[in-house]
């Protein structure tokens, strides 16, 4: 899927995309990029901190429509910026926060993957 910046998709749609998988999944990653092909350094290192401890995390793409993604994460989170990490519908933080919860050894709780 080529990636075109000005391409942009309803901030209503977006909204509800991002309503529904922080409501649907138990850990979601709004990242830049997708599993497979992290597109920025800090969703890389969002997603391989969340890997360590579970398999199972709903990921978006943010890239998709960049500025309405914001825009709605920030309904959400207080923040703009990606990546965000939510587990059981609350806003956890982004890779700076997981890597802090790596190293004081509470993610996996965090992760509820003990």
């Amino acid at each position: 899927m080529p990636f075109n910046p000005n391409q942009s998709l309803p901030q209503e749609e977006v909204t509800e995309r991002v309503d529904t998988a922080i409501a649907e999944n138990e850990v979601v990653l709004f990242m830049k990029g997708n599993e497979l092909m992290p597109q920025c350094g800090y969703s890389d290192r969002a997603l391989r901190l969340i890997k360590q401890h579970r398999e199972d995390v709903e990921c978006v793409d943010t890239l998709e429509s960049l500025e309405e993604f914001r825009v709605a994460l920030k309904e959400h989170s207080g923040w703009e910026t990606t990546p965000q990490t939510f587990v059981d519908g609350e806003f956890v933080g982004g890779s700076d926060v997981l890597a802090e919860l790596h190293e004081r050894g509470e993610l996996a709780a965090t992760l509820d993957a003990e």
